[in-house]
């Protein structure tokens, strides 16, 4: 099988390094095609990833059309080349476009119900859709449910274990207390017009004095005043980072899921609501959603709370039963690729062979 795999985010290359190994392992042909954007290419090149980028950053809307149309050119003149039989991507507008044009079936994962342009441009030409079951929306017979989160395909037990080594890399002791935050940039198309944090040099003043260092991962130049606390590590590292964190906040979704899953109570603090979000606070309680106006102050309350009260026993518990419920998403990714070219009544859907 020839497998086309987008990448567009750097948690992209996160969901999808351990399927690209199997998938090769069992004898198939991947390719990686990414967009610059963040870390990505330093991502893949830290886990030895063959790619090619096919297209630079974005700083707007305008641009990230015009960026966006032009990946999805070059995609296509690979594709046409190369001859997939499925093209995956999360999200992916341009994945199934491409697949449509060169005759490939194209399976893309999402978990983001308010993202509506990538949405409209992608669902309709896709396959295969697959989303965890939390999901809120309906699809129709293209949706595909499993019992999980996008961050389960790396950060599964099975799949990953923190290097305690990276404290000392980041400067810190095995005792001290600090915390990770994340700031974005909301230059996405589901951004737009969003918000997070009132003043970012306030918020990491009320965590300091609570007794916390605070490490910062920013998708936009950081002030002066913040430049101190930049995390120096490399950006493999992030999720041994949050591992052994005293609690996550910021207004990054995916960066509250991970650190949600591994334990570490994670505070979001976005204008946006998300179904998997919803859900990890309400059935784990291993994040704390902060949406409406009062998000800045309310979520620095329960931030300096967590830190005043360490309670690992308490987050390793949730944690615990969150993983007897969920499944190793890597095997979802593999399994729905690998069996998207059988007819739909041949086809195992991952809901039903999750155990």
């Amino acid at each position: 099988m020839r497998v086309i795999v987008t990448i567009q985010h750097p948690a992209h290359v996160h969901f999808f390094k351990h399927a690209i190994a199997e998938l090769e392992a069992d004898g198939n042909d991947v390719y990686v095609f990414a967009r610059e954007n963040e870390v990505v290419r330093d991502l893949l090149e830290s886990y030895d990833i063959d790619h090619e980028i096919l297209a630079g950053e974005s700083d707007s809307l305008f641009s990230l059309a015009r960026v966006q149309a032009t990946y999805e050119a070059r995609l296509l003149a690979r594709a046409r080349k190369i001859k997939p039989d499925v093209i995956t991507a999360i999200g992916g507008p341009a994945a199934t476009h491409v697949a449509k044009l060169v005759g490939a079936k194209s399976v893309v994962f999402y978990d983001t119900e308010h993202a509506t342009l990538i949405k409209m441009l992608a669902y309709p030409f896709a396959d295969i859709i697959c989303t965890p079951e939390c999901y809120d929306g309906d699809i129709g017979s293209k949706k595909v449910e499993y019992p999980g989160y996008h961050e389960l395909a790396y950060l599964h037990p099975d799949r990953f274990e923190p290097d305690p080594t990276v404290l000392e890399e980041a400067g810190l002791e095995p005792d001290d207390t600090f915390v990770v935050m994340r700031l974005s940039s909301w230059d996405s198309s589901h951004d737009m017009g969003q918000g997070g944090f009132n003043d970012p040099i306030e918020a990491v003043e009320r965590l300091e004095d609570a007794g916390a260092t605070v490490l910062i991962t920013s998708e936009v130049p950081l002030p002066d005043e913040l430049e101190a606390n930049r995390m120096t590590t490399s950006p493999d590292q992030i999720h041994d980072l949050l591992a052994y964190a005293d609690c996550f906040i910021g207004e990054g979704a995916t960066t509250a899921a991970e650190a949600a899953i591994l334990g570490t109570p994670a505070v979001y603090v976005n204008s946006l609501s998300l179904g998997y979000m919803q859900e990890l606070e309400d059935e784990y309680g291993l994040v704390f959603n902060f949406n409406d106006e009062g998000r800045h102050a309310r979520s620095l309350e329960k931030a300096v709370s967590i830190i005043e009260n360490r309670d690992e026993e308490t987050w390793r518990r949730r944690r615990d039963r969150l993983l007897a419920d969920r499944v190793d998403v890597t095997d979802v990714i593999v399994r729905e690729l690998e069996t998207v070219l059988t007819t739909d009544s041949d086809r195992s859907t991952v809901a039903a062979n999750a155990d």
